[in-house]
Formats: structure tokens, sequence, C-alpha cells
């Protein structure tokens, strides 16, 4: 791959890894703000918000774990990332509650993992065992 595509790659997993972490902050926040203080569930339970998190997950994803995965060869980021993407993809399903959040919470967690070692393993050259 040319240095300009692996830079782009590099770039999308550290926007992968805000998102995901933005991802959890939403969820959390949810959590307090409408289950303790009963505020914000027109907007934080809203489920297009979750349905465009999910797609850009699944794009931003495949995009660069699946690059990463064809350039250096290691499968771990990839099972991380999709076992993270199905449990995002169970949570919007099963719909608003407890096992919403854990299931996202879990999800966003495994492909934020994926990401970083998808990042470490990029950061390999061509000729090292990484």
């Amino acid at each position: 791959m040319n240095q300009a595509l692996l830079a782009l790659r590099s770039r999308l997993d550290r926007f992968g890894v805000i998102l995901s972490g933005l991802c959890m902050i939403h969820c959390l926040a949810g959590l307090f703000l409408v289950g303790v203080l009963g505020l914000g569930g027109g907007v934080l339970l809203n489920p297009e918000i979750h349905h465009i998190g999910l797609i850009l997950a699944i794009v931003i994803g495949a995009a660069t774990i699946g690059m990463g995965a064809l350039r250096h060869g290691h499968r771990l980021p990839l099972v991380l990332g999709l076992s993270g993407l199905a449990l995002m993809t169970a949570a919007v399903l099963v719909g608003h509650g407890s096992a919403e959040s854990v299931l996202t919470i879990a999800g966003v967690l495994l492909v934020a993992c994926a990401h970083i070692v998808n990042m470490r393993r990029g950061s390999c050259s061509t000729t090292c065992d990484c």
C-alpha cells in the first residue's frame, strides 16, 4: 500500500477509537441522565442516533480494520472488530434498556481495541514480524 493510503488508514483508525469513546460517553450519559435524573430521553434515546453510529462504525471499521488485516495479515483486529460490531448490532436490535447499554459498551470497547491493535500492527514495517 502506498504511504498516503496508510496515513489515511491510520487517521481513520484514530477516528474509530474516538468514535467508540464518544459512543460510550453517549451511552453512559444516557443511562445517567435518563435513568437517574429523568432528563434528555427524547434526544439521547433517539433510535436514529444509534443507527447512524452503527453505520459509521461499520464503514470505518471495514475500511480500516479490513485494510489492516489485508496488509499485515493478523486476524486479531478483525476478530475483535467483527465481535464488537456484532454486539453493537445486537444492541440496536434489542431496543432501549440495560441490555442495550451492556451490549453497546462491550461492543465499542471491542471495536476500540481492534482499532488500537490495528494501529500497532500498522506501525510495523513490512519487514518486521509483528
